[in-house]
């Protein structure tokens, strides 16, 4: 097993991120005190951001993954070209705008959980409602629940009880963490492999969070540290196509976890249940 040292670094997946990403990095120089590097996984972009922004910045680095892979690809790209001096890795969207001190108060957590794997802060909208990003692993029917009545029932028990909804804002344990912005261990990162490449987009997170789970790790919420999440240049452009892969993405998490013949008429009608759904949310 590689020997980490305790150096720290960002990895961000790009995918032409326009004006955000000069937020990203504008914001991150006060979310810490330690010295940290960046490295920009770019999945193809075109607008030339990216590049530009390597050049510019001394601690940032641009590393082409060779296509369009996903988020979860791109990080583990990313990851993967990091030094063995670096033992803790910041995952994040480059749509993000950085609170005073964030990271740090991210790292002291991490000192009271030495088996803490996955560290996550409070993320707001832009508007400052906060974002539920430490949920409940989706069981099979706490799943199908929020599915079938998140958008039609908001309020309705399967989605309050998986989102935590009534839970109070303070550190605890949590199924899974929004990968929009998670601090590692990155010993804990290697132990799981990683990102899972199959999932292109959403449910790579929740899919991390259980694995960490199973593998012994927690995943920790630190509210203390504030991330606001401002909404991506490029995620804006392709609604439908993003609707199609959260619901591929949902399907593959259950059957992966429900294998075998006795699920599959199960899993069948899941499948059904979940193109029907999105018929409906894109007509």
């Amino acid at each position: 097993m590689t020997r980490y040292g305790d150096e720290l670094a960002v990895v961000t997946v790009t995918y032409s991120p326009g004006e955000t990403l000069d937020t990203f990095l504008s914001t991150l120089s006060a979310a810490t005190t330690r010295p940290v590097s960046v490295v920009l996984a770019d999945n193809g972009s075109t607008d030339g951001v990216p590049e530009r922004a390597a050049a510019e910045h001394p601690h940032v680095t641009f590393v082409p993954t060779g296509g369009n892979l996903g988020y979860g690809a791109g990080v583990n790209r990313g990851v993967a070209s990091l030094p063995d001096s670096v033992g803790w890795v910041v995952i994040a969207n480059p749509d993000l705008s950085w609170g005073v001190g964030s990271l740090d108060v991210l790292l002291e957590a991490a000192k009271r959980w030495p088996r803490g794997g996955a560290f996550g802060p409070l993320i707001r909208e832009p508007s400052g409602a906060v974002y539920p990003s430490a949920r409940l692993l989706p069981s099979l029917g706490r799943g199908v629940g929020h599915a079938l009545f998140a958008v039609v029932w908001p309020s309705n028990p399967w989605s309050r009880d998986y989102r935590q909804a009534a839970a109070s804002p303070e550190e605890r344990t949590a199924g899974w963490l929004s990968g929009s912005c998670l601090l590692m261990r990155r010993e804990a990162f290697d132990s799981v492999d990683g990102f899972d490449p199959r999932y292109f987009m959403y449910f790579e997170d929740v899919d991390l969070g259980d694995r960490l789970g199973r593998a012994g790790w927690l995943n920790v919420y630190v509210p203390e540290a504030e991330v606001v999440h401002i909404g991506g240049h490029s995620t804006r452009r392709a609604s439908e196509r993003m609707l199609a892969a959260h619901h591929s993405s949902a399907y593959r998490y259950l059957a992966d976890r429900h294998r075998g013949p006795l699920w599959a008429p199960l899993m069948l009608a899941v499948r059904a249940g979940l193109a029907l759904r999105l018929k409906m949310m894109t007509r």
